[in-house]
């Protein structure tokens, strides 16, 4: 049987095309004889009668690519067709033999009808038997699988595993919660209980991987889920998201690993940019830090809306190579989409935006590192607030129509060197939006983004592979965090929807436990690392915080979980008389007091 239905498949067409047309004939034959109970003086109108059906059939059936495979076999869709072929035939029969009376006014009609019923069941048998000839076929590497979830999402699953060529999948059993799915059977593979059987349905069939396939589950049922596999000792894969997915199927090829955006507890904003993007589509556009976690991200969802030209700008060459042989395939670094400069260098900036005249900015570059900068206060006010002003300073000069300054929830209320010179950033950006005579100036502040270069993710992952310790600073210190393609999302729609002279905040939903998600990441390596607390270093909070004391909370004009806060400007004479050099506790001292000064932040 293994190597015989593979080799009918390959005559698939003519099979059924065959098989179709003598279904025809033999119905017609067969229920004349029936109709005269034997007695038939002769079968020649019947059987030409049979053999028009059957030609009409194979005509109408090639014109919808009835046999040609344009629906799978005995599928929803292809009896669908079937219906349609067959009652386009025999309603016609039926008709002219009223006319003419060729044979039993019965006849056409209870052909008809037998006829559908017997190629809806040669079809049905035909699955039948190929899908039970996929299934006999294994591979002794298989890994067996317990399939989380007995709804459409698993179905698909299944059907994808015992339809792939590989056979590296054996599905053996289902559990789910629903009382209707108790007796359920699919493709041959049980209901054998609900999630809480999970461990002993695991032990009985002998499985080593449970597969979330639920698509719709939340973050608590995927943790939930995947702590009583890993209790039982499964290795846990996840389906996506229902918006991960293209389509409505799912299949082997979208299992994946666990991810901690499956346990964050909140879900991705749609900020609908294919909608609102269609400003940088034959734009000049310019990203300074491009190289960077964020910038390059960026590069890759402003190159989806075919700007006129991307400029990717970054002092380290490394970084442009990786980005642009991220979009291209390719990085030979001889191109002028690559710009290599240090936006401390006013004269460099000021020659290149002269030269090629941007017409939208993203400005993501910036030194990021909370304790680095708590080191060297002195170099976030040369990059972070003195070159901030420099790409605004040479934008504001070539008329720059958009202009997006990259923030962090760190600027509200600062208290660290980070965050006071991210919160100058913000409000140099107001000042350059309220003296400019055209064009829109603004910053974007968001949280702690998943997967970026030196996240906390990156070094608990580090620390899990070199067998720990795990360190977290403190029990209850909590983060917002939201994808690197949400917040670069959110940023592409900054430029569109927001005002001059304001900060765009998303609603993160409720911040996240460092410690927890230290446990989840270590649950999911399966190994035994320990925590160890290390205290909050200088400057660090305990809770983060997305808005001011004094900046309002709840003005969503535009997107329902976007908000714009007002940014005040600063003066230039205060700025110019920030020390780009001195002793650390000096340059914080000035930085923290303009900050003070401005708006009344914690030091």
């Amino acid at each position: 049987m293994t190597e015989f239905v593979p080799a009918v498949q390959r005559h698939r067409t003519g099979l059924a095309t065959t098989y179709d047309a003598l279904v025809w004939i033999g119905t017609y034959m067969g229920w004349m004889f029936l109709r005269l109970e034997g007695v038939v003086e002769s079968y020649r109108s019947v059987f030409v009668m049979g053999l028009i059906a059957a030609t009409a059939h194979v005509i109408i059936g090639r014109l919808v690519r009835l046999h040609q495979g344009r629906a799978r076999t005995a599928s929803l869709e292809e009896m669908m067709l079937l219906g349609f072929v067959t009652f386009s035939v025999g309603l016609p029969m039926f008709t002219a033999n009223l006319i003419w009376q060729w044979v039993p006014r019965s006849v056409p009609l209870a052909a008809t009808f037998a006829s559908l019923i017997l190629m809806t069941f040669g079809r049905a048998l035909w699955r039948w038997l190929r899908e039970h000839d996929m299934a006999q076929v294994r591979s002794e590497g298989a890994s067996r699988v317990l399939v989380i979830g007995a709804g459409a999402g698993g179905c698909d699953l299944i059907d994808s595993m015992l339809g792939d060529p590989a056979r590296s999948w054996r599905p053996v059993a289902m559990v789910d919660d629903d009382p209707a799915k108790r007796h359920r059977r699919h493709r041959g593979v049980p209901v054998l209980g609900t999630t809480e059987h999970l461990a002993e349905v695991a032990e009985r069939c002998e499985v080593d991987t449970a597969i979330i396939a639920i698509p719709s589950a939340t973050a608590a049922d995927v943790e939930r889920l995947s702590r009583l596999a890993v209790t039982a000792g499964l290795s846990v894969k996840v389906l996506p998201g229902v918006n991960e997915l293209f389509d409505n199927q799912v299949g082997i090829r979208d299992i994946r690993d666990i991810n901690l955006n499956d346990v964050l507890g909140r879900n991705q904003i749609d900020t609908d940019i294919a909608s609102i993007g269609g400003y940088l589509s034959g734009r000049r556009v310019l990203v300074t830090g491009a190289g960077g976690s964020i910038g390059s991200e960026l590069c890759r969802q402003i190159s989806r809306f075919e700007p006129g030209e991307l400029m990717m700008l970054d002092r380290d060459e490394s970084a442009l190579h990786s980005v642009q042989l991220s979009l291209q395939g390719r990085a030979l670094l001889d191109s002028d989409d690559v710009i290599l400069c240090d936006i401390r260098d006013l004269p460099a900036v000021r020659g290149i935006f002269e030269s090629r005249r941007p017409q939208v900015v993203f400005h993501a570059a910036a030194l990021k590192h909370l304790p680095m900068l708590e080191q060297f206060p002195d170099e976030a006010v040369k990059t972070n607030v003195i070159g901030t002003r420099n790409v605004l300073e040479a934008s504001r000069a070539v008329g720059v129509e958009r202009f997006v300054n990259i923030s962090t929830d760190k600027a509200a209320n600062p208290s660290s060197v980070l965050g006071y010179s991210k919160r100058i950033a913000e409000r140099i950006t107001s000042t350059y939006a309220l003296e400019a005579e055209s064009g829109t100036y603004l910053s974007v502040r968001f949280g702690n983004v998943l997967g970026s270069r030196g996240s906390v993710l990156t070094a608990f992952a580090k620390q899990i592979a070199a067998g720990g310790p795990v360190t977290v600073t403190d029990p209850d210190v909590t983060r917002y965090f939201m994808t690197i393609e949400e917040a670069c999302q959110l940023v592409v729609q900054a430029a569109a929807i927001g005002r001059p002279a304001e900060a765009l905040v998303l609603e993160m939903g409720e911040p996240i436990r460092i410690l927890d998600v230290a446990k989840q990441l270590i649950r999911q390596s399966g190994s035994a690392v320990e925590i160890e607390f290390t205290g909050l270093r200088p400057g660090e909070k305990l809770h983060e915080e997305l808005f001011g004391d004094d900046e309002p909370q709840d003005q969503r004009p535009e997107h329902p979980m976007v908000s714009h806060v007002p940014v005040p400007p600063v003066c230039d004479k205060e700025i110019e008389a920030l020390p780009c050099y001195g002793e650390r506790q000096e340059v914080t001292r000035a930085l923290a007091a303009l900050c003070l000064v401005m708006s009344g932040a914690r030091t």
